[in-house]
């Protein structure tokens, strides 16, 4: 059966942080998207389409504009209860904070509950994808892939594996974070829209047997993510130097390991020296760039436009719950704070773009999710550009399309969603 959904379409047709923003995108004022068995089959002229499809059920939603659903490459769905925790910076955050909420999920009930929670929460502020680290616990990567196949999720996860410097209910070892990791692979990845990602938490939790029996691991499933943090804080990095002497630098930790190279996917990635810059670009691996997680704990400001500018392939996310919101509006919105602070203003295009077709690329999904484009899988958001009187009145002065969204970037939430689509079904 066909659909046609029609509002004003955003696509991309080139990287706007390469191109200009004019040149990057494809704006029908008045557009649709043709949707068929999950995938989108076309997107053009809601007029044209319509004329070439009049047997296609029609659903109208004026002003509003379609995008593809939001990605979120990097969040944890464990810290979903404890989310806007008060006052620590990293390491006593992780102790404080997160490794008790983190030891909860131990009981697969309270995984299952937390699962269902987060993704109700990420559908309802339009994300459609997430990369989400779990606990130690294999139960909670089950019931994470399970409540993501229950609505026909795109969701890449894995079992978080940590083996020392935390507390004793949540380390494995490097035999365990193998043999539980690999019948984890076997058991989702590839099932469905599912896909496992190695998930070493960071270097100061995992011994050199436990990276080097996960970058084992890697070798042999080369097709699936691999996903850990990188030089988040300056305390950190100081610690990594601790642990690691013979290390050139922190990213030398992972590399020695065999836990460089596509498909990797490493969080925040602030604090980097020129060796691990021209590394990470040159591997082929993924910087994620976490803008409300990265002033909410304190970490400092990634200099986004200087790695894009050098290359790198970075996507976007929200960090739950070291970030404070499920939301990638809010997520962009500290992103061009950011920004602002850098000195380089992000356009209302390069943001929307790292929140959908960035994080795809970083995911390496761009060939199925984050673009309007034929043959993609059809994940939708709708979003309200009018969603509150204080945008309302805003957006009702713009001139084009960047004016009358860049108010919704900015003052956004989940009251601007006014449809998801995952896989063409309406959630």
């Amino acid at each position: 059966m066909s659909e046609l959904i029609l509002g004003q379409t955003l696509a991309f047709t080139a990287d706007p942080f390469v191109e200009s923003h004019e040149a990057a995108t494809r704006h029908e004022r008045r557009g649709a998207v043709l949707v068929e068995d999950g995938h989108i089959r076309d997107v053009g002229s809601a007029d044209a389409l319509r004329a070439a499809h009049p047997q296609a059920t029609v659903t109208d939603h004026g002003d509003a504009l379609i995008l593809p659903g939001f990605i979120d490459a990097h969040a944890h769905y464990p810290q979903t209860a404890m989310i806007a925790s008060w006052g620590k910076r990293l390491i006593d955050w992780l102790n404080d904070y997160t490794f008790p909420e983190e030891m909860r999920f131990a009981d697969p009930a309270y995984a299952e509950e937390i699962a269902n929670r987060y993704l109700d929460l990420t559908l309802a502020h339009g994300t459609t994808t997430v990369a989400s680290f779990c606990t130690i616990h294999p139960c909670s990567t089950d019931a994470l892939f399970a409540a993501a196949e229950a609505r026909g999720q795109r969701l890449i996860a894995g079992k978080t594996c940590m083996d020392r410097n935390a507390p004793e209910g949540l380390r494995d070892t490097p035999q365990s974070a193998y043999d539980d990791s690999k019948a984890l692979i076997e058991a989702w990845h590839g099932r469905g829209r599912l896909g496992y990602a190695i998930t070493p938490r960071f270097s100061p939790t995992s011994s050199r047997d436990q990276l080097s029996a996960l970058g084992a691991l890697w070798a042999e499933h080369p097709d699936c993510a691999m996903q850990t943090h990188l030089s988040e804080q300056t305390d950190e990095v100081a610690w990594v130097r601790e642990l690691f002497p013979e290390a050139r630098d922190y990213l030398d930790t992972y590399e020695a390991a065999g836990l460089l190279g596509p498909g990797a996917l490493f969080g925040h990635a602030i604090h980097l020296d020129p060796r691990e810059r021209a590394r990470l670009r040159d591997s082929g691996a993924a910087l994620v760039h976490c803008p409300t997680s990265n002033t909410f704990i304190g970490s400092g400001l990634m200099p986004l436009a200087s790695l894009r500018a050098d290359g790198q392939r970075i996507g976007l996310a929200t960090d739950t719950g070291g970030g404070s919101s499920f939301s990638m509006l809010r997520t962009m919105a500290a992103a061009y704070e950011i920004g602002q602070l850098s000195g380089t203003a992000l356009h209302p295009a390069q943001l929307l773009w790292l929140a959908t077709e960035g994080s795809a690329r970083a995911l390496r999904l761009e060939d199925r999710i984050g673009r309007l484009s034929k043959g993609g899988e059809a994940d939708l958001v709708v979003l309200d550009l009018a969603s509150t009187p204080a945008i309302a009145q805003r957006a009702a002065r713009a001139e084009d399309i960047w004016e009358a969204v860049f108010p919704t970037i900015m003052m956004g939430d989940d009251r601007a969603i006014a449809e998801v689509r995952v896989a063409g079904r309406k959630i």
